[in-house]
C-alpha cells in the first residue's frame, strides 16, 4: 500500500443532535449561557474590589474586569530616600488586587457554569 494511503476506512458523517435527537435544545441551552456570561462580563466592569497594603498605606481599586481605577498613596509612604519601598509596596497591592479581581470574576462564571471549567472565556 502507498504510503500515506490507507484502505477500508471512509469518512464518517458529522453526529447530529446526540442521544434522542435533542441537539437543538442543547444549542438553545448554550446560546442562553453564552447571553449569561456576556451580561456577567459586561456586570464585572461595574463590580471592583479594594486592596490595601503596608497599613494602608497604598490602596488599588480594580474593576472584575481586571482595570485599575484607583492608587492612593498616604503622604508619608512617598519618602524619595527609599523609593524602592514604596515601588515594592505598589507592586504588591496592584497584583494582589488583580488576583482578587480575577477571584470575582472566577466566582461570578462558577455560578453561571455551576463549576465547569470552561478555558479562555476570561
Amino acid at each position: 500500500m502507498a504510503k500515506g494511503k490507507h484502505r477500508g476506512f471512509a469518512p464518517q458523517p458529522p453526529m447530529r443532535g446526540g442521544a434522542g435527537g435533542g441537539g437543538g435544545n442543547m444549542m438553545s441551552q448554550i446560546q442562553k449561557l453564552q447571553e449569561e456570561m456576556g451580561k456577567t462580563q459586561e456586570s464585572l466592569k461595574s463590580e471592583t474590589v479594594t486592596v490595601s497594603v503596608g497599613g494602608e498605606a497604598v490602596t488599588v481599586i480594580a474593576t472584575g474586569d481586571q482595570r485599575i481605577v484607583s492608587i492612593s498613596l498616604k503622604p508619608e509612604v512617598v519618602d524619595p530616600q527609599d523609593v524602592e519601598m514604596l515601588q515594592d509596596l505598589l507592586v504588591a497591592a496592584v497584583n494582589e488586587a488583580l488576583d482578587q479581581s480575577q477571584a470575582l470574576a472566577a466566582k461570578r462564571m462558577a455560578a453561571l457554569t455551576g463549576g465547569l471549567s470552561l478555558p479562555g472565556l476570561f
